[in-house]
């Protein structure tokens, strides 16, 4: 689409799951190399095709932060692509970088309200499950595929995670095999918690190779972040309390995420109050649940919009003050107060009028609806951010939603 508008695209892959996804691109360019000659062919590759822009998926693995880097220096502009701040129907695009390196985290509510002072936008409500979920596993399983056995040109990459690529899959087959025993062992101990007849806090787990988590929390690893939470629980929550701890859906036990849960909680004498639940939909657990903790998962938006108190550790572009609680977490677990509603919403229309997109990547419906207007916000002069500042941001899509 880039190119019908006149622009010379060219797209650098580093493995033969990129090679495979470019069907034959004549723009296609494969690094071969090391990673440590990365930073001098990206140069190379600038000068020699007079590069202008640089367009990435994340901006914090190595080999991306890297170029992110580079361009800044070198006053080029930079496109990034994240999965949706409000998933599973939007897509997020922001120019300089994404999540922690948002323009967002240097915002506040009333520069936002400001700046939306003359939106008439009809706010959609978010959906409370990830529509393209199927297509992303077969997609991503598709593209490992070919890194592990097609990799023979490549023989230098290496993958941004500490796993190998034939590792995951080994853990991902693992749970395909075991999904019946998983779903019994889902659908009971969310049956537990639903019908249990006690008061509940629910803590937002995230895969412990998440870049989000890697590279914008204070901890080392998931376990450290467990042991906070559950030292908090103790100390803060009623006797009467439980605490329910809600897996990612993609999550493959590469970490023994369960285990620790049951050693740590046993420590501080808790464990006959704790859930662990393996997946599944967050819209019923939130029904009933009286707060939420996190790092930074995305799904502390559907936290958010149900007013329910949230507690967040890492850093994220919606932890505001207004309806982020600041309170020590032992004192949150006794008596959260409530977000402010208002200052949300505010907070959900400024990005729905800017940075999120609606569309996805996996479906090919998904596509063809963030194409329509993903592009001509690419060749804008002004990002988003700017152009709804302006007044110049064009008018957004209504979102329809197809399950």
């Amino acid at each position: 689409m880039l190119r019908r508008a006149g622009a010379e695209v060219w797209r650098v892959g580093f493995n033969a799951g990129d090679r495979a996804f470019s069907f034959g691109d004549r723009g296609f360019i494969p690094f071969t190399g090391a990673p440590s000659d990365w930073p001098d062919t990206f140069a190379a590759l600038v000068a020699e095709h007079q590069i202008t822009d640089i367009v990435l998926y994340g901006d914090v693995r190595p080999i991306h932060a890297q170029a992110v880097a580079a361009a800044k220096d070198m006053g080029l502009t930079v496109h990034v692509f994240e999965e949706g701040y409000m998933r599973p129907y939007w897509v997020t695009y922001e120019r300089g970088g994404t999540n922690g390196n948002s323009r967002l985290m240097d915002m506040t509510i009333d520069q936002m309200r400001q700046d939306l002072e003359r939106s008439e936008m009809d706010v959609p409500e978010p959906p409370a499950h990830w529509g393209d979920m199927r297509q992303h596993v077969f997609y991503g399983a598709l593209y490992h595929w070919f890194v592990i056995f097609r990799n023979r040109q490549f023989r230098e990459f290496a993958p941004h995670r500490d796993l190998s690529p034939l590792h995951e899959a080994m853990l991902y087959t693992r749970r395909l095999l075991l999904m019946p025993f998983i779903s019994l062992h889902r659908m009971l101990a969310t049956a537990r918690v639903r019908f249990g007849g006690f008061p509940y806090h629910l803590v937002l787990l995230q895969l412990e190779h998440d870049s989000n988590f890697l590279r914008h929390s204070p901890f080392a690893s998931m376990e450290d972040f467990l042991r906070v939470v559950i030292e908090g629980f103790a100390q803060g929550a009623g006797r009467h309390h439980h605490l329910v701890f809600k897996a990612h859906p993609l999550e493959n036990d590469r970490s023994p995420t369960r285990k620790n849960i049951d050693r740590i909680a046993k420590e501080f004498g808790v464990e006959d109050r704790i859930h662990y639940i393996r997946g599944g939909k967050l819209a019923k657990l939130l029904d009933h649940a009286r707060t939420a903790v996190t790092v930074n998962s995305t799904a502390a938006q559907q936290v958010l919009w149900r007013s329910i108190p949230l507690k967040v550790f890492g850093n994220a572009v919606y932890d505001k003050p207004e309806f982020v609680s600041t309170l020590p977490l032992p004192n949150f677990f006794a008596q959260p107060g409530r977000p402010d509603n208002r200052a949300y919403r505010d907070y959900r229309q400024f990005l729905l009028e800017t940075s999120q997109i609606p569309g996805g990547f996996y479906s090919s419906r998904g596509r063809r609806q963030l194409l329509r207007q993903v592009v001509d916000m690419m060749l804008d002069d002004e990002d988003p951010y700017d152009a709804l500042r302006s007044g110049k941001i064009a008018p957004r899509q209504s979102l329809r939603i197809v399950n």
